[in-house]
């Protein structure tokens, strides 16, 4: 493992909350892929909804383990915050999406009867 990921910082916000080590890692491992999925312009639509989700899913429970274990107001607020920046992203992605595809009006031929 490289000297600049020390396990040390890398479960330093699981650990207190009573998690094993290597759920920081798998952790890690999934923020890093889902935010790719979300950045990468040609990610399939169903694979960054997911991407979402799960990022979604971690940010809510990761502030629900904070107000069961250490009640800190800012430790359980942080993840929340962060979910509304999420949710403006996906609001936006999903208008960005939703513009980018032309809608197209059948095309009825005229029929001229002179």
């Amino acid at each position: 493992m490289p000297k600049r990921i020390a396990p040390q910082y890398v479960n330093a916000g699981t650990k207190p909350l009573g998690y094993p080590d290597y759920f920081a890692y798998t952790l890690i491992i999934c923020k890093v892929l889902g935010v790719i999925a979300i950045s990468y312009p040609q990610t399939p639509a169903k694979l960054k909804e997911w991407a979402y989700a799960g990022l979604t899913f971690n940010l809510i429970y990761a502030s629900i383990s904070h107000a069961c274990v250490d009640r800190n107001i800012g430790f359980m607020l942080l993840p929340l915050a962060i979910l509304g920046i999420l949710a403006v992203s996906y609001l936006y992605n999903n208008k960005t999406r939703d513009q980018g595809k032309v809608t197209e009006q059948p095309v009825v031929p005229s029929v001229s009867l002179a």
